[in-house]
């Protein structure tokens, strides 16, 4: 018996019956190969050999090997499959079975030639039953195809996958039965298929992007090896192993889809953190609304009154009266805390990149779009826009804002998906939007559209009584930025600040304050203030009001408490006598103490 790798053309083993018959010593067998052993037979050791791998057993007498002292021998051969390739050869002597017969011996060597045979057929059903079992368990297909492309042998696994029989495959075009066609559908050329090209080119070809048919019609992704088989140098066909990839795919586009939508929130994220970070500079800045001023109530008491609605909020007022503060405490207050606040300054976006600031652009989309850009509504996605200085949207720009709001959808520039966006709106503006209107410069419907719940901010002079604990708090946190021990704010200090008319209201506190903090001495504030014109009455004006509005409770209270404040600041906190509070205002003095301690103001 003899053990053959047909692929490697060699003598695996043999055992000590065979080394006898052929003269050869079994290390020397071991090293020799099976085309060596018959010279000038490759053709028919061929056909024997991919016989035997395909019909699963083969006889042959054809084969004459040739023996170690140079004679030819008459043998017969008899091959069965081992697994991985290989075949079990047994070799039967047909001359010294002759000489038996002539020698008169033939009944005796031929009992033993059959109980022979009989323990070699034995042998040959446990090897057969073994190399089935590894077969059936092995998970992946596989199949072997001579230079013609006609199928030599195929494996359990792949009958299971392909749905056909080994018996249906045997013989016949490989190509043509399972790999005809691309997923596309288009025709699958021989010439371009990679498993015929390894016995063209002899590489070995890995695929992973292409399908196998089944017998019932229906394709699946496969990844497969195609490697050729050689004898000396000769290409004689390929052994492909495959596998059934489909739920790795399915997993991978699942994975796909699943990154996508990572980076996709990473993205959002990380420009949510940008947009964040260019709001809030510091812990100390924004922490509430500071003030009991009765315009300060009023506010509040509108923030609570709307922060619990969507309702899109329109907050006029002076450049640096809290606006944004107004806003922050509205979003804070609602149901939409959780998601960001995306504010969008309308004045410092260019007029060319509008849509793309608001909306976002697909890439490719103009000149410089090198990536796909999230805009400020849809970063705003279940939260809140904050539109600062919205009155300073070009007129041309208006009509697809207004469009926006009214759809709650938007199109990215380049894109043609149409996506929906859940925001709420806050918008500010420190221009009068109904004179705009009437001139032309801003759309009406727009402005119908923004002045659901109209909110104003009130100007620092309207609220005297709010400036020395402003500044306490800003100079609080000057000294904790510029690190040094925090100054004093003296009541004198307090009395010069509610003198000035602050015309760039809470944002000029905050800027005089940090200069103050800057070069205060020995804990001294030192401020660089401008003298007021005329000195008491212009900064203790009462807010004007249109003309058509009567004065509320509230005004006139507000109004009152300034005028009673400004004159106290003025007297330096007196009250009674000449040159006092209450001979300026014209009241009794015991009048004004009243009112005084009625408002909560300081002597």
């Amino acid at each position: 018996m003899l053990v053959l790798d047909p692929v490697g053309d060699r003598i695996v083993d043999a055992n000590p019956a065979a080394a006898r018959l052929l003269g050869y010593d079994r290390v020397v067998l071991r090293a020799m190969a099976a085309s060596a052993l018959h010279p000038g037979q490759l053709p028919a050791l061929i056909v024997f050999t991919q016989g035997a791998l395909a019909k699963g057993q083969w006889w042959s007498q054809s084969l004459i090997p040739r023996h170690a002292d140079g004679k030819s021998l008459r043998l017969e051969y008899a091959a069965s499959p081992l697994g991985d390739g290989q075949l079990l050869v047994t070799l039967f002597d047909l001359d010294a079975r002759r000489r038996r017969v002539i020698d008169g011996q033939a009944d005796q060597h031929m009992r033993a030639g059959i109980a022979e045979w009989q323990r070699m057929e034995r042998i040959f059903r446990d090897i057969e039953r073994e190399n089935q079992l590894i077969l059936r368990a092995a998970g992946e297909g596989i199949y072997g195809v001579n230079a013609d492309g006609v199928t030599t042998f195929i494996n359990p696994a792949a009958e299971r996958m392909l749905g056909w029989l080994a018996t249906d495959l045997v013989g016949k075009d490989m190509h043509t039965t399972v790999h005809h066609t691309h997923p596309d559908g288009a025709q699958y050329h021989h010439h371009d298929c990679p498993i015929y090209a390894a016995f063209r080119d002899g590489a070995v070809h890995q695929v992973d992007s292409e399908v196998f048919w089944r017998k019932d019609g229906t394709a699946f992704p496969v990844e497969y090896t195609s490697t050729p088989i050689r004898d000396r140098g000769r290409l004689l066909g390929a052994v492909i192993v495959f596998r059934d990839i489909s739920q790795r795919r399915e997993a991978e586009e699942r994975l796909r889809s699943a990154l996508a939508e990572v980076d996709s929130l990473r993205e959002r994220l990380e420009l949510e953190n940008a947009y964040l970070k260019e709001e809030i500079r510091l812990e100390s800045h924004h922490q509430g609304i500071i003030g009991r001023s009765p315009a300060i109530e009023a506010t509040l008491r509108q923030i609570d009154l709307v922060a619990g609605t969507d309702a899109t909020v329109l907050i006029t007022g002076e450049s640096g009266t809290g606006k944004e503060l107004i806003a922050r405490a509205i979003h804070e207050a609602s149901r939409r805390r959780d998601r960001p606040l995306i504010r969008v300054n309308c004045a410092a976006v260019p007029r060319e990149l509008f849509e793309s600031e608001f909306f976002g652009h697909a890439r490719g989309a103009f000149t410089g779009a090198l990536r796909d850009r999230v805009g400020r509504f849809e970063l705003a996605d279940g939260g809140t826009l904050f539109l600062d200085e919205v009155g300073e949207i070009p007129l041309d720009l208006q009509g697809k804002l207004l469009r926006v709001l009214q759809e709650r959808s938007f199109e990215r520039v380049g894109e043609e998906r149409t996506r929906a966006v859940d925001i709420r709106l806050v918008a500010a503006t420190n221009r009068n939007l109904k004179e705009e209107v009437r001139r032309g410069r801003f759309r009406e419907d727009l402005y119908f559209r923004l002045n659901v719940f109209p909110l104003a901010a009130s100007p620092l002079r309207e609220r005297p009584e709010d400036i020395a604990l402003i500044a306490q708090h800003f100079l609080k946190g000057a000294a904790r930025r510029l690190n040094i021990p925090e100054p004093r704010l003296t009541e004198g200090d307090a009395r010069r600040l509610a003198r000035y008319a602050w015309p760039g209201n809470v944002r000029e506190l905050e800027n005089v304050i940090e200069r103050a903090a800057i070069l205060a001495v020995r804990g001294r504030l030192r401020f660089d203030l401008p003298e007021t014109e005329p000195p008491g009455r212009a900064e203790a004006a009462p807010p004007a009001l249109p003309a058509d509005r009567p004065l509320t409770e509230v005004d006139r209270r507000a109004r009152d408490r300034a005028e009673i404040a400004a004159a106290l600041a003025l007297t330096g906190g007196k009250v009674f006598g000449p040159g006092g509070a209450a001979e300026l205002l014209g009241l009794r003095p015991t009048t004004l103490a009243s009112r005084i301690k009625m408002h909560g103001l300081k002597q």
